[in-house]
């Protein structure tokens, strides 16, 4: 899939007007996340000019995601994190402190797995200096914060699966924190195998420590984070046209239920 396949111009189903989106991020104390999210919701913007696009964080950086919800009164929203897979944050945090809020709330999927997402990454190793045509002995390391949780483990090994199929050479999962492997050990396993040529993907969407950490780990080329690649922004509005869309259809299929 290319971001072309993607219709992010069309109007979202909605009765009432349509519904805001927010875009929930994770928050950092590096200055370069807040700035390069706000740059993020600037091209979703300019995407679909007519939609109300708002941010909120999980912590660490205002606006917090209940101060967007509050001041969002009883309108109608989605949530769709700037997360890259289902962990905490996505599976409680959010709905949590959406349940408390007076707006009417839909929380959409993580970005990832899709295959926007390793649109992303693959422009990003290109600008690293990812060759067009990679010899045998190359190799991939995707670098993501990690999990205890392992639906969100999971969801990295199949964007690791998903990448690994757009460049045809071996890609391995590994982890900032809280899981294994890490970044030196993905590389010393692949190195083992005879690949000389390791790259680290950055799975992060913006600057900070656990994307700074990888990078200093990386034996040849590292990419940059995600931050405001076109495929990210595609990405956010093709969520959040998913959830309008679920929500529509079961409300249909209820409807039709005798």
């Amino acid at each position: 899939m290319t971001v072309t396949t993607v219709t992010s111009n069309r109007t979202a189903p909605a009765t009432g007007g349509t519904p805001a989106l927010v875009v929930v991020a994770h928050g950092s104390r590096d200055p370069r996340a807040l700035s390069t999210v706000r740059a993020l919701l600037d091209r979703v913007r300019a995407l679909r000019p007519a939609l109300p696009v708002h941010l909120g964080h999980v912590e660490l950086n205002e606006p917090l995601l209940p101060d967007t919800l509050a001041a969002l009164g009883d309108a109608a929203a989605v949530l769709v994190p700037l997360l890259l897979g289902r962990g905490y944050h996505v599976k409680r945090d959010i709905p949590e402190m959406a349940a408390l809020s007076p707006a009417r709330t839909r929380v959409a999927a993580p970005l990832g797995p899709h295959p926007l997402l390793v649109d992303a990454l693959h422009a990003r190793l290109t600008e690293a200096g990812w060759p067009t045509h990679p010899d045998p002995d190359h190799a991939v390391v995707l670098a993501s914060a990690g999990s205890r949780d392992p639906e969100s483990r999971a969801d990295t090994a199949r964007t690791a699966a998903l990448l690994a199929a757009r460049l045809g050479v071996p890609v391995v999962p590994a982890y900032a924190s809280a899981a294994t492997p890490t970044v030196p050990e993905a590389v010393r396993t692949l190195r083992a195998r005879g690949h000389r040529h390791v790259a680290v993907a950055s799975c992060f969407t913006a600057p900070g420590r656990f994307a700074t950490q990888c990078a200093t780990q990386a034996p040849w080329i590292t990419s940059a984070p995600l931050g405001t690649h076109p495929s990210m922004a595609h990405l956010l509005l093709h969520r959040y046209d998913e959830t309008l869309m679920t929500d529509g259809a079961m409300k249909r299929r209820a409807l039709a239920t005798p």
